[in-house]
Order: C-alpha cells, then sequence, then structure tokens
C-alpha cells in the first residue's frame, strides 16, 4: 500500500465512531481518574526508589536488585503478547483492566500482611517470596497496561491522548505527592520502616481503580482472529517488526530506551553507598520524582497534540540521558555537596513514565484499532528485550567495576536513541496539507 494512502486510512480507522463519541467527555475523564488514582498507589512503590530500598533492607544483593528490572519488564512483555489475541476479540477491553486491577492489589495485599506477621523481622527467605510477588505483580500489570492503552486509542481521539497524559499527571502527581507527603514519611520513620502500611495502602489504592474500569461506557468490538499455538503471538509480533517500517525504527528508539529502565535501582543504592545517605531520604526523592512526572506533562501533553508524539518523545528522551551523569557527577564531588544536592538526580527520572505513555501513543497512531493489543504489547516487548537479558548483568557489572562505569555507559545508550528519533516520521503531518477522498485515497490540494 502507498505510503500516503495507508497513514490516511490509519488516521480513518483511527477515528472514534458516533457511539465512542456520545460517551467521549464522560470516558476521557474516567480514564483519567483511573490513572490519578493508579498514580497515587504508585508512589508507594515507585520503581526506582522504594522497591530498591526494601530489597536492600530485606538482605537484596546487587545481584539481586538488578533483577527487579528484568521482572519487571518480563511481566510487561510476555504476558501481553500471549494476551493479546485474546484481547482483540473480546467485545468490552474494560473488564481486562477491572480485573487486572483487582489482581495487581493482591502481591501487596499479602506481602504487606507478611511485614506485620514478622513483625519488621529480617528473614532469609524473604527476600525470595518478596520476588516471586513482585513477578506475580508486574505479569497483571503488562496485561494492565495493555488494556488501558488499548481503550485509550479505542475511546479517545488521537489529538486528545496528550490531554488525558496532562490531566492524569499533572493531577495524579500532586495527589501523590500529597498522599506521600500525610503518609509515607511517618510510616519510613517507624522503626520497622513502616512497610507493611506502605503496602497495603498501594494495594487497597490498586482495589479501587477497578471502580473505574467498571464506570466506562464502551461499545462493543466485532473483531475476529483464528487462534494459533503457544508461540504464534511471538511470532506475529516478529512479523509485525519485519514488515512495518514505522514500527521498526520506534522498536529501535524503544530498545536503546529501555537502559533508563535498567538503572533505575541503582540509583538509590549508589546515593546511599557513596554518600551515606539514608532511608528517610526516600521521601524527598520520591516527591521530587513525582513532581517532575507532573509539571513535564503539563508541557508534552499539549505539545504532543499540537505537534505530534515524535517531537515530545525527542526531547523527552535525550532529557533523560541526564540522571546517569549527575550521579555520577555528584557520587564523585565534595560528599557534603554530593548529598545536599543527590535529589536532583530523581528529577528527570520523572520523565521515564511519561516517555512509556508517549511511546505508546506514537504506536496506536501508526496501527489500525483491530491491531492496537498487538502492536501495544510488541512495543512492550522491544521495551523488556535488552532489559531482561542485561539487567542482572548490569547488577553483576555494578559490583565487579563501579557505579560510575555503569551510569556513564548507559548515559551514551540513552543518547543513541534520542539520535534514532530523528529516523521516526510524523503520521500527523504529512496530511496536513493535504485532503482525503472517501475512498481513503489522498488526493492533492
Amino acid at each position: 500500500m502507498p505510503l500516503f494512502e495507508r497513514e490516511a486510512q490509519l488516521i480513518r480507522e483511527n477515528t472514534p465512531n458516533e457511539a465512542v463519541e456520545e460517551n467521549a467527555a464522560r470516558n476521557f475523564l474516567i480514564l483519567g481518574l483511573h490513572q490519578i488514582l493508579h498514580r497515587v498507589g504508585w508512589i508507594f512503590k515507585t520503581e526506582s526508589i522504594v522497591i530498591p530500598a526494601f530489597l536492600d533492607y530485606i538482605g537484596g544483593t546487587p545481584w539481586l536488585r538488578g533483577c527487579l528490572p528484568m521482572l519487571n519488564r518480563f511481566g510487561h512483555s510476555v504476558p501481553p503478547v500471549l494476551f493479546s489475541r485474546r484481547l482483540k476479540v473480546m467485545p468490552c477491553k474494560k473488564w481486562t483492566l477491572v480485573c487486572c486491577s483487582v489482581a495487581m492489589a493482591v502481591p501487596f495485599l499479602i506481602l504487606s500482611t507478611i511485614w506485620f506477621v514478622i513483625a519488621g523481622e529480617r528473614v532469609s527467605w524473604l527476600p525470595w517470596v518478596f520476588l516471586v510477588l513482585y513477578a506475580l505483580f508486574f505479569t497483571v500489570v503488562g496485561v494492565n497496561q495493555m488494556a488501558f492503552h488499548t481503550l485509550t486509542g479505542k475511546l479517545v481521539k488521537a489529538t486528545r491522548r496528550g490531554r488525558l497524559i496532562t490531566l492524569s499527571t499533572a493531577v495524579g502527581a500532586p495527589a501523590a505527592i500529597l498522599a506521600a507527603g500525610l503518609l509515607l514519611g511517618p510510616w519510613l520513620a517507624r522503626s520497622d520502616h513502616g512497610f507493611g502500611f506502605i503496602f497495603g495502602f498501594t494495594g487497597v489504592a490498586f482495589l479501587l481503580t477497578s471502580v473505574f474500569g467498571m464506570a466506562l461506557r464502551e461499545p462493543a468490538d466485532n473483531y475476529e482472529e483464528k487462534a494459533g499455538g503457544l508461540l504464534e503471538p511471538f511470532a506475529s509480533a516478529l512479523r509485525i517488526i519485519r514488515d512495518d517500517g514505522d514500527f521498526r525504527r520506534l522498536a529501535a528508539v524503544a530498545v536503546l530506551f529501555s537502559t533508563v529502565l535498567v538503572l533505575f535501582p541503582h540509583y538509590q543504592a549508589m546515593g546511599r553507598s557513596h554518600l551515606g545517605l539514608h532511608l528517610d531520604n526516600l521521601l524527598l526523592w520520591v516527591v521530587v520524582q513525582n513532581a517532575a512526572t507532573g509539571l513535564f506533562s503539563l508541557l508534552a501533553g499539549p505539545v504532543a497534540d499540537r505537534s505530534g508524539n515524535r517531537l515530545v518523545l525527542r526531547w523527552v528522551i535525550f532529557f533523560s540521558a541526564t540522571p546517569p551523569l549527575l550521579a555520577t557527577a555528584l557520587g564523585q564531588a565534595d560528599p557534603e555537596l554530593g548529598r545536599r544536592l543527590y535529589w536532583l538526580v530523581f528529577f528527570p527520572i520523572g520523565l521515564t513514565p511519561l516517555t512509556l505513555k508517549v511511546l505508546m501513543n506514537y504506536t496506536l497512531e501508526i496501527s489500525a484499532p483491530a491491531d492496537h493489543p498487538r502492536y501495544v504489547s510488541t512495543l512492550s516487548l522491544c521495551v523488556a528485550a535488552p532489559i531482561i537479558v542485561f539487567s542482572p548483568l548490569v547488577g553483576l557489572t555494578v559490583g565487579l567495576t563501579s557505579f560510575e562505569f555503569v551510569f556513564i555507559t548507559g548515559a551514551i545508550v540513552i543518547l543513541l536513541a534520542g539520535i534514532l528519533t530523528y529516523r521516526l516520521r510524523e503520521p500527523r503531518h504529512r496530511l496536513e496539507e493535504e485532503d482525503v477522498d472517501d475512498t481513503g485515497m489522498v488526493v492533492e490540494d
């Protein structure tokens, strides 16, 4: 299919139908509220701060800490690929979102119960139990995110998805910061650091997000796809990468950008090992990271709606290379200065969830609605693959070499991802000065 004709067809297919338009405002608000509450729960288990600090506290080694991104991204990628066909043929996708929201609560409620039962004692089996629960949690999170992005593609116009990011983040981040300020500080100050309360709150918040999923008004789909064998979803993902040049270029960007997630657990560890910082610093770091996410979204959302996702993707990826460089510089600085300024490392880390959302929104625009589950899950697989392979090795490398070596190498790889964004096309801009006739063909003015 000619390039412009394909883009015209995608724009036409991604235009919401009348049934969706009738409930567009309601569904937009509900999806925003779902993400706001999701963010409030998430701040109490931040991947770059709280989770690795908890694992270190209960006796985890650098190698185990290096497994966190691997388990995280395995759950974000493999289960969604396996479930993508099932989600496609489901008439109403919202029930997947509801069930996953409930299931996400279970591992943290179990972990909270365990912490209260053992009264905060460090027991040898707890790191392994924690990693199992962590893996189960992200197995569900991956399908949950695929369902959410598929619903976004179905219920929200492409030129309003940036505003959805702004609503959910600019409101969600302050709400999360307020909750953390009121609760996280006092809980961390307890003798057992309050992890039972922290994880219990997280579980309840995720449980409540299911209510918003049930409130969506979603017209039924009527998609069909023949069932295949166990490996067919992965073969389908490879076909997308092979046959779709737009997606293949995006996949290359996503693979290199995933370095950001590999480095996540090691920032707090470096601050504590090099600068003597303690767990009572976690609250400041969490607040800074979430405040940055909210502030960046105020700009990124409107720009993405007006100028397209490619431009936003480019500058957020380039800025994402600064945390490892900042951490390296502050780790080598005067210890007193480093301790005072180490919170700066977590400010640009706030771009990471925003970047992942923009990657998904770009994916939705270059794929037809019927293919959204497959494309979203394939992108998640591209983000996850290098993390699954290299994350434990990075943890070992930190132990064998230094934080500085790993951080500088990671920054170079992230910068390469930013450079590759210049190879991406902006589909919306291709048709700005052209008309599309009733058959979907493009005709020049």
